[in-house]
């Protein structure tokens, strides 16, 4: 893959070729920082150009919550449109979003890394670029199933699991900002969601619409509300959770590293 469109949230703030990717061989020839214009807002992109084995590659790295340089914009405000479109006019071939989430299914304890194979979106509210004529676009299957099936391999390797580990979860959309209720994790546990967030389907929906493939790389940073071992009521907070997720990127470079290769 010669371009690779990389989204970071709470999981990922911003993008370094650090130790952990010079080790896999990249270097770093040239980073610039762009803004592409689209129809709904300016997008500011980190664009590196990479060296693999002789060989350039290009990086965009996309922070979602980008907000003029203001604090980052809360998730019920991103314009995902403007976010997808740039990365799509920027040439990328596909797009790997990397997520923090709440952690319900008890073998996804906090510290795992692991994939999105499926999302359930009841919040009601449009994602899509077409709301001026009916196009109806399939999303049966809604993440691209060749780069899942090479990140779940890098992922089962860096994280020494075995064949057995469960990889692949449902992620449930929460419309945000505030974090869900014990009753509201409870009834997202009987209706088949594993992890629950607040922005990542909506990416996956419009990338369909462009042909775009995509993968979600999720980080399990916090369980969910009320599923804390022995403290039922424990209260989420904001900064911890982004704690958390931002120690486990070293399976996150794995996974830009294999797309790279």
């Amino acid at each position: 893959m010669q371009r690779l469109g990389v989204i970071g949230g709470t999981g990922l703030i911003s993008m370094t070729v650090g130790d952990e990717m010079k080790q896999s061989g990249l270097t770093l020839v040239r980073r610039d920082d762009v803004t592409v214009e689209t129809p709904w807002g300016d997008v500011p992109l980190t664009c590196m150009r990479l060296q693999a084995d002789g060989e350039e590659k290009e990086l965009f790295f996309l922070q979602r919550h980008h907000n003029n340089g203001q604090a980052s914009k809360p998730p019920h405000m991103i314009e995902h449109r403007a976010n997808m479109r740039a990365l799509a006019d920027a040439g990328c071939e596909a797009v790997m979003a990397v997520c923090s989430v709440g952690a319900i299914a008890s073998d996804f304890a906090p510290g795992k890394v692991a994939l999105a194979h499926q999302y359930i979106d009841f919040t009601g509210i449009a994602s899509t670029f077409h709301d001026d004529s009916a196009v109806f676009t399939s999303v049966t299957e809604p993440f691209d199933s060749s780069l899942n099936s090479r990140l779940s391999s890098v992922l089962r390797s860096v994280q020494d699991f075995s064949e057995d580990e469960q990889l692949f979860y449902t992620y449930w959309l929460a419309q945000g900002p505030h974090f869900e209720t014990k009753a509201e994790i409870d009834a997202i546990d009987t209706l088949g969601g594993h992890m629950v967030g607040m922005t990542m389907p909506r990416e996956a929906k419009l990338a369909r619409e462009l042909n775009l493939p995509y993968a979600a790389v999720c980080i399990s940073s916090n369980w969910a509300a009320g599923r804390e071992p022995g403290d039922a009521g424990a209260d989420l907070d904001h900064h911890s959770v982004s704690s958390q997720a931002n120690r486990r990127l070293m399976p996150v470079w794995a996974c830009l590293v294999e797309l790279l290769s």
